[in-house]
C-alpha cells in the first residue's frame, strides 16, 4: 500500500508517537507485509526469529519491538507493540468508509456493465465494460474488476484477511487495507469469498473460471486461465500459476506455489508447493499416478494377511 504522498521518517514516528533510528527526514513511500515490501516501504516484525528477514527485505523502514544494529541505507521505527501500530498506520491512510447507498457515488461503472438488484458496490470501486454482476453480490472499497466478468449471486470481494494475533485477552486481526483485483474475462461463481490484500492486491488473473463456494484467502495471486472447481478452500499468500485446475473441495496450506499448468485432483490437501505440468492427489500431496499406485496396494493388504495365515498354518 502505497501512501498518498511521500512522508519523511520523523511524521511517521510522530504519527505512530514511537522512537525511530535514521535520517529524520527519510523517506517514507508506503507500508506492505514482507512478501510484497519495495523500496521505501515499512514492513513490521515483532518476533526475534523474524528480526533478520525483516532487516534483510526489500523494505527499507523496519517497524520493530527492540533497538537493533540498522542496516545501511535503511531506517528503524521502535515500537512496544509492532503489530498494533501496523494498525494505526492503516487505519490512518486507509480508515473505514462509511456508506449509504447500494452503488457509491465515487465507484466507476464501464460502459455496458448491468449490475442486478440488490448488490452493494462501495466506494472508489471500478468495473469494466461489459460486465455482468448478479444479485446479492457484495463489492467493497476500492475493488478494480476488469472488462467482460460475471460474478453470480451472493458471492464477496474484498472481506477482512483472516489474520489475528493470539494476545491474552483473546485475538487481535490486522486490519486490511489492501485490495481484490479481477482482471477481464473471469467467471466468478456463486457465494464466493474472496478476501482482499492486507496491504497489497489478491489477484485473479485474466480468463480465469471459478465455481460456487469457493474461498481465496488474502494476498493469493491466481494466474490466468485457471479452472477452480466447488468448494476449494485456498488459504492466504498463495501463487496458483497459468492455466492450473483444481477440482472440488481441495484445500491448500497458506504461502505455496502451484506451478503452471498443474492438476490438483478432488479432495486433495495441498501442503508444500508443487510443479507445474504434472497431476497430484492426496493428502499429503503427491503426484497423483504415485497416490494410486499406493492406494491400489493397501487394498491388497487383506489378500496378503490371507496368504499369510494359510502359511503359516
Amino acid at each position: 500500500m502505497k501512501f498518498p504522498k511521500v512522508y519523511s521518517l520523523e511524521e511517521i514516528a510522530n504519527l505512530l508517537n514511537c522512537e525511530f533510528v535514521g535520517d529524520k527526514n527519510f523517506e517514507v513511500f508506503g507500508m506492505n507485509e514482507i512478501h510484497v515490501v519495495t523500496e521505501g516501504d515499512i514492513v513490521f516484525v515483532d518476533h526475534p526469529k523474524y528480526y533478520d528477514k525483516a532487516l534483510q527485505s526489500a523494505a527499507s523502514i523496519v517497524l520493530i519491538n527492540k533497538k537493533v544494529d540498522c542496516p545501511e541505507g535503511k531506517a528503524l521505527l521502535i515500537s512496544d507493540d509492532p503489530f498494533r501500530d501496523f494498525n494505526t498506520l492503516t487505519n490512518h491512510f486507509k480508515p473505514f468508509q462509511f456508506s449509504n447507498v447500494s452503488v457509491s457515488t465515487s465507484a466507476k461503472i464501464g460502459e455496458g456493465t448491468v449490475i442486478q438488484p440488490n448488490t452493494f458496490v462501495g466506494n472508489h470501486v471500478s468495473i469494466g465494460k461489459n460486465c455482468l454482476i448478479h444479485s446479492n453480490v457484495a463489492i467493497y472499497d476500492y475493488t478494480v474488476i476488469g472488462d467482460n466478468v460475471i460474478i453470480h449471486a451472493g458471492t464477496v470481494l474484498g472481506a477482512d484477511a483472516f489474520y489475528y494475533k493470539k494476545r491474552p485477552e483473546g485475538y487481535d486481526q490486522l486490519i486490511s487495507g489492501g485490495r481484490v483485483v479481477i482482471e477481464n474475462n473471469v467467471g466468478i461463481g456463486a457465494l464466493c469469498t474472496i478476501d482482499k490484500g492486507v496491504t497489497g492486491d489478491t489477484t485473479i488473473g485474466e480468463g480465469t473460471k471459478i465455481d460456487n463456494q469457493v474461498h481465496v484467502g488474502h494476498d493469493t495471486v491466481i494466474g490466468k486461465k485457471c479452472l477452480i472447481a466447488s468448494q476449494t478452500g485456498i488459504a492466504g499468500c498463495v501463487i496458483i500459476e497459468d492455466e492450473v485446475t483444481i477440482w472440488g473441495q481441495v484445500g491448500t496450506t497458506s504461502g505455496i506455489t502451484i506451478g503452471a499448468k498443474a492438476v490438483i485432483l478432488g479432495q486433495t490437501g495441498v501442503t508444500k508447493s508443487v510443479e507445474g505440468g504434472k497431476s497430484y492427489f492426496g493428502t499429503p500431496i503427491e503426484e497423483s499416478r504415485e497416490k494410486l499406485k499406493q492406494l491400489a496396494n493397501i487394498k491388497k493388504i487383506p489378500e496378503i494377511l490371507t496368504k499369510l495365515k494359510e502359511y503359516v498354518s
